[in-house]
């Protein structure tokens, strides 16, 4: 990741009424947001509309359309990205389900070899399910999961958002991937 500087400067130029900051700001990152949106939907069904540049998009019209864009620095900005991407996803899988008519519902697949040490795909709506249920008992790791998983953020990274040691988030993250491991394993029988 590079540019730090630039984008930290850009967020605040956005936040002090700067129109150009965002379109400036968005040139820059677009590369990362592409990798980021790669990395979750590397591993989606075939005939899926949702594509990377899709996903790139909405993620970064959600979080401008918003009105308290306060992000510190840009370490948070992508932490609020892949928060956003996280949702966005989601809600596609939602509506996928819904529209699918009787039987089974379509199920929307990621990749899963942060959590598990398999490379076989989770479903996002089995993964939203055990980080509301990781959210419910310790909010901070699911926060980590969100910057590691979606966001694709490192340890060092995921600390700095956080504003935690890197080995408070080493630790964490270690936790996070145990719980929602023997959460989505518990679905799968």
């Amino acid at each position: 990741m590079q540019d730090t500087g630039i984008v930290t400067q850009l967020l605040a130029d956005h936040r002090t009424g700067d129109e150009s900051a965002s379109e400036r700001l968005y040139q820059i990152v677009y590369d990362e947001l592409k990798e980021m949106a790669q990395r979750q939907l590397r591993f989606r069904k075939p005939g899926e509309t949702l594509n990377t540049t899709g996903l790139v998009h909405e993620a970064y019209l959600k979080m401008f359309d918003r009105s308290d864009g306060d992000w510190k620095d840009r370490a948070h900005f992508f932490a609020v990205t892949a928060r956003a991407m996280r949702q966005i996803l989601v809600d596609y899988a939602r509506r996928t389900s819904a529209e699918k008519r009787g039987g089974k519902a379509h199920r929307t697949d990621l990749h899963a070899s942060l959590i598990k040490d398999t490379d076989e795909p989770v479903d996002i709506l089995d993964l939203e399910e055990a980080l509301k249920q990781l959210q419910d008992l310790k909010p901070r790791l699911a926060q980590i999961v969100e910057c590691r998983f979606y966001g694709g953020l490192s340890i060092e990274e995921t600390a700095e958002v956080l504003g935690l040691s890197s080995r408070t988030v080493d630790r964490d993250w270690y936790k996070a991937k145990s719980f929602l491991y023997l959460a989505l394993s518990s679905d799968e029988d």
